[in-house]
């Protein structure tokens, strides 16, 4: 398993509607999220509270009555989501085991076979034998990186379930299908704040996604806590807006200063995404270092999220123009774009990029044209000798993990660590706004800045050939 790893999903929508007058949500067995539940014995995903006015919505979520990724579907998991609809959760359960023993990297099955063991184990909701969260990622559009991010979660889960639960309330997560799309992030965010029994929300990835979703959970007061927005407008968004990577800043000015400082390179082209703005703000606070280091900044126009984008015009003007370094900003649905400049570039100018591009993508089809690409990351599996987490992800999964992987674990973690505290929305709030909170994390413990932020450092990484592409991200020493 790469840096990215290929998955899909969307399916048919279930509907239950709940008797007894309790929602409850399902639980899965091995990795990790966060629910606060009532009833024990019936999913609330798709009851009344997900379907009415909200359109498809409830087709896009799931606790384990459908499947999101479709492109890993067996014949078991399908069997399995079948029982879970039919709350026949120990057939639910069988099934799901079945298909982790054909595919065992699949983070939606390893949820659902947690939410499962949840709802089979605990016959009632008054023994508050679970905690319930929910997670919100691309899977339509970006299948590869929502399950980077979804193995995180799970992960995170299943460890801590497996040692009892939290205050020996189990976590149960629910999955949310949102494609990085504004109008659908805005219509999962309002359906999952109806949600009494959810406490906390895992995402969203792109911000551009959370921008939009995070005006509600500030004004719904629930807390969100993404893994993967860097955009500086949400540093000090609101006091229930959370994110376990550090401010873009941080990230940025580490490889301005190698540009120019070790590389010696000093007149560097652009190309990022208008529409990006996590990639405006990469874009902006690079430039500003790039400057104070001594580099200059060649004026060029090259926009990904342009439709007259050219890659053959964008090298020309920027070669014409004296730059001796281009560096590349995509969006995370517009990777596609910053490789195919990177494959008419030949290597002729040096590349760098936003941390964005830390994708199996980019590796898979860049080659040799992204081969000396250099960007910032959060985390890298090689760089954290005292920690677990590495060696754990690499036996559940099979393989190695990337940063996305490592700060959703971390943001479960944090959210774990914080219901341990108190089981309410405003509670955990409290305890993740405390300036004293401290939990341990994938590398480093995961403390938040008074905005919000992580109090975290890059890593500059390079790549270079060797793993299963051909190609691989490597760790600058």
């Amino acid at each position: 398993m790469s840096p990215d790893t290929n998955k899909r999903n969307s399916p048919p929508p279930i509907v239950f509607i709940i008797t007894i007058g309790l929602i409850g949500f399902g639980a899965y067995k091995f990795l990790p999220g966060l629910l606060k539940g009532k009833n024990l014995n019936t999913p609330t995903s798709t009851s009344t509270w997900a379907t009415s006015g909200s359109g498809g919505i409830a087709n896009r979520i799931s606790l384990g009555n459908q499947i999101l990724l479709t492109s890993q579907t067996t014949g078991a998991k399908q069997a399995g989501v079948q029982a879970f609809a039919k709350g026949d959760y120990q057939a639910a359960v069988q099934n799901f085991q079945d298909s982790l023993q054909q595919n065992r990297n699949d983070p939606e099955t390893i949820i659902y076979l947690n939410n499962a063991i949840i709802y089979l184990n605990n016959a009632t909701a008054s023994n508050g034998s679970f905690l319930k969260i929910a997670v919100s990622v691309p899977i339509g559009s970006n299948p590869n990186v929502a399950q980077e991010i979804l193995r995180g979660v799970a992960q995170a889960q299943d460890e801590i379930n497996n040692i009892g639960g939290i205050n020996r309330a189990k976590l149960q997560v629910e999955i949310v299908n949102d494609d990085n799309s504004p109008e659908v992030v805005r219509e999962a965010a309002k359906t999952l704040t109806k949600d009494p029994s959810i406490l906390a929300v895992i995402g969203h990835n792109a911000s551009n996604a959370s921008l939009e979703a995070a005006p509600i959970y500030q004004q719904e007061k629930l807390v969100m806590v993404t893994p993967t927005s860097f955009a500086n407008n949400l540093s000090g968004f609101g006091s229930y807006i959370f994110r376990t990577v550090p401010n873009i800043s941080l990230m940025a000015a580490p490889l301005a200063e190698y540009v120019v400082r070790t590389e010696r390179t000093t007149n560097i082209a652009v190309c990022y995404d208008s529409q990006a703005p996590d990639n405006i703000s990469f874009k902006d606070e690079f430039v500003a270092s790039l400057t104070a280091a001594g580099g200059k900044l060649v004026p060029t126009v090259c926009d990904f999220s342009l439709p007259s984008f050219n890659p053959e015009s964008a090298i020309a003007d920027a070669v014409s123009k004296g730059a001796q370094g281009l560096m590349l900003a995509p969006h995370i649905d517009r990777i596609d774009r910053a490789i195919s400049l990177a494959r008419i570039n030949r290597g002729k100018l040096p590349l760098y990029g936003s941390t964005t591009l830390y994708t199996f993508q980019t590796l898979k089809e860049g080659q040799k044209d992204v081969d000396g690409l250099v960007l910032p990351v959060p985390w890298h599996p090689d760089t954290n000798p005292g920690s677990r987490f590495p060696e754990n992800a690499r036996q559940r999964w099979g393989g190695i993990v990337n940063w996305r992987t490592a700060t959703s674990f971390d943001a479960t973690q944090a959210v774990i660590a914080g219901l341990r505290q108190s089981n309410t929305r405003e509670g955990l709030q409290q305890a993740l706004r405390n300036a004293s909170f401290s939990t341990p994390g994938s590398s480093e413990n995961v403390k938040f800045l008074p905005t919000g932020d992580r109090d975290g450092k890059p890593i500059l990484v390079q790549v270079k050939q060797g793993g299963s592409t051909g190609y691989n991200f490597v760790p600058l020493r």
